[in-house]
């Protein structure tokens, strides 16, 4: 079931990208041009004239993504007291592992990259505490290395390997956030083995801000208390009323799509409780 549920995500997730419906409006009206009609082909035509309008003009993104951004607010940590957390998690999505890396031998960091550089700030700063960094590939045909060996690869690069020996975790089985979740629930139990006296403290969860509602929304219902560290943020406190970029403004849509439909999925499948 787990397994439809990522694949039809990942489809849902194409189909809805709004350079694709553009793509789609037009080819459809080249379609309806080859069997002359006339009428269609207009209104296909400037619906995806509109379509662009939209897409590019940044502020209507940008102030619904920021409704994500804030929904989750950001704490202060920088005096956080050890003793008031279990430990680290840290969200795959923001490493380009797989083939590439294999064929490279470099691990590069995608557009969410603040994911890596707070966990790995986060580590040097609680050598002590345990860290989870819970990601495996979000591709339905994975290739090369995970998310997870990827990082693992990191903490190697950046002298922390032997720093980090008895407290380092790395789930690479997860395709998405309900299976960072459940997998890193089955890691923190053979934790509180050992220091059964964590289990009452919540986890910091390092991961972007957009993303972040959803995600402890998904890790609460699985029992995890989360102390949020959201990075990555895209939007400030201004909207930017002149702009229109046919770059940032679909890389914008493509998030705030991806994840208020993953939040209506995950509601209606019971992975989330939002009432």
């Amino acid at each position: 079931m787990d397994s439809l549920f990522f694949i039809t995500s990942k489809i849902v997730q194409f189909v809805i990208e709004p350079l694709n419906l553009i793509f789609l409006a037009t080819l459809l009206a080249w379609f309806f041009l080859t069997i002359r009609k006339p009428a269609l082909t207009n209104r296909l035509l400037a619906l995806a004239v509109i379509g662009f309008l939209a897409v590019g003009y940044l502020p209507i993104p940008e102030a619904l993504t920021r409704v994500l951004e804030d929904a989750v607010p950001k704490p202060s940590i920088q005096n956080l007291n050890p003793d008031q957390f279990a430990g680290i998690i840290i969200l795959g999505g923001a490493i380009g592992g797989e083939d590439v890396a294999v064929d490279r031998g470099e691990v590069s960091l995608k557009s969410a990259a603040e994911r890596v550089t707070k966990g790995l700030e986060l580590i040097r700063k609680y050598p002590d505490k345990p860290f989870i960094f819970s990601g495996f590939s979000g591709r339905v045909n994975p290739r090369g290395m995970s998310e997870a060996d990827a990082f693992k690869q990191l903490i190697q690069e950046q002298g922390l390997s032997s720093t980090t020996s008895n407290t380092a975790h790395f789930e690479n089985q997860s395709r998405n956030t309900y299976e960072n979740a459940i997998y890193s629930k089955k890691i923190m139990d053979t934790i509180y083995e050992q220091s059964p006296d964590q289990q009452s403290k919540p986890w910091l969860l390092v991961t972007s801000a957009s993303h972040m509602y959803r995600s402890t929304k998904i890790f609460e219902k699985q029992g995890i208390p989360i102390i949020a560290v959201p990075v990555d943020y895209q939007t400030a406190n201004t909207l930017q009323w002149r702009e229109f970029n046919l770059t940032e403004g679909p890389f914008l849509w493509n998030k705030l799509l991806h994840e208020y439909i993953g939040i209506a999925a995950y509601q209606l499948t019971g992975k989330i409780s939002l009432f």
